[in-house]
């Protein structure tokens, strides 16, 4: 059983920036591909960003590439998630999820998930 606690949401202007941060309880936390993804009011959980457990590869939603990035430090169980030019339609409360599963970039392949932190952005 992973337990996993986001950190770092809250209230941000347009073209600012936020650092997320996942802490996890497993010890073996380098054993697992880590994500990000988000929900909005009304939508469904969409991906943001993943980082494999071996050799670290990383991948992004298309809507965040180049203004996100996901980074993870395993000698402190936690995953990052730095956000830079934020923009309104980010707003959203954002997960973080661990999986054993290679599809890193699909919701279903996720049994972990935390409780989720809020960003807001405002225009």
């Amino acid at each position: 059983q992973v337990q996993l606690v986001e950190s770092g949401g809250g209230l941000v202007q347009a073209g600012g920036s936020l650092r997320l941060s996942c802490a996890a309880s497993e010890r073996t936390f380098s054993n697992y591909a880590m994500g990000w993804f988000r929900q909005a009011p009304g939508k469904e959980r969409e991906f943001v960003a993943a980082i494999k457990r071996i050799g670290g590869g990383t991948y992004y939603a298309a809507s965040v590439k180049g203004r996100f990035t996901i980074s993870r430090d395993n000698a402190k169980n936690t995953l990052y998630l730095q956000m830079f030019s934020l923009k309104p339609e980010d707003t959203a409360v954002y997960y973080c999820g661990a999986t054993l599963g290679v599809q890193v970039t699909t919701r279903v392949e996720y049994r972990y998930w935390g409780q989720g932190t809020q960003v807001t952005v405002s225009s």
